[in-house]
């Protein structure tokens, strides 16, 4: 893929502020946003994480999109979006118009009643995860008459994306408050260290001489405390151990 020199400095710019850590979930992709919009010629960006308990998307972002317009995606017209659960199921930086042709789309009541209201029509999506549990989404957009996203496109989106993950990780951590820990039972905190060693439900049983069942309900019990949803995530709050 060839990079302008414009291309590589802006490049630089994004991977710069995604190795930074003194900004919180929001901010990163706000900022990444403003990025992405020179770096991708592109005209409007949106970014929401979903949330798989409630099953809907939120914690919204958006860039040169009318509030009004979104309320109303986040109230009707994300549970009626022919494209964008395909667009999730990708893992990777994808057209829109690979999953559903631009003729097809237009016909939609959702390109009608949401999409061409701010001058969506030309989309690029990348939805990431850190194992199953949602990070953020990216979603690029073009006005009709700057034509479709191709592969230039794509492989950066594709090249920005471990930094991205990293940056909403280290976020993430950032924001769990210090005295978290310490709300722990002496029980539960037993529990979250073999987590961070690796052990399995069964292994942890079986030290603990308890149940799977008591595990997982000392698992629950923790993550409820601690406001997280997945064992990755705790084993990188836990404190270190003192040598």
């Amino acid at each position: 893929m060839y990079l302008s020199g414009s291309d590589q400095q802006a490049l630089r710019g994004v991977l710069g502020l995604l190795a930074r850590d003194d900004c919180g979930e929001r901010e990163i992709r706000e900022r990444l946003g403003h990025s992405l919009l020179s770096l991708l010629r592109a005209d409007q960006f949106a970014s929401f994480v979903w949330n798989a308990e409630r099953g809907c998307f939120g914690s919204r972002v958006a860039i040169n999109m009318e509030p009004a317009n979104l309320d109303t995606y986040d109230q009707w017209h994300q549970h009626h979006d022919p494209i964008t659960f395909v667009l999730q199921s990708r893992r990777r930086a994808t057209r829109v118009s690979e999953v559903m042709s631009q003729r097809a789309l237009v016909r939609t009541p959702f390109f009608n009643d949401f999409l061409a209201r701010d001058g969506l029509y030309w989309g690029l999506n990348l939805h990431s995860f850190d194992d199953d549990h949602a990070l953020g989404d990216l979603r690029i957009w073009r006005c009709r008459a700057r034509g479709d996203f191709g592969q230039r496109e794509t492989l950066m989106l594709n090249l920005i994306e471990p930094a991205f993950v990293g940056a909403m990780q280290r976020a993430q951590r950032r924001a769990m408050p210090a005295s978290s820990w310490t709300s722990l039972s002496a029980r539960e905190q037993q529990v979250a260290r073999a987590v961070r060693e690796g052990l399995t439900d069964k292994g942890i049983a079986r030290r603990m001489r308890v149940s799977v069942p008591t595990v997982r309900t000392y698992l629950r019990r923790i993550f409820d405390k601690l406001g997280i949803e997945r064992r990755s995530a705790l084993a990188q709050a836990l404190p270190m151990e003192p040598h």
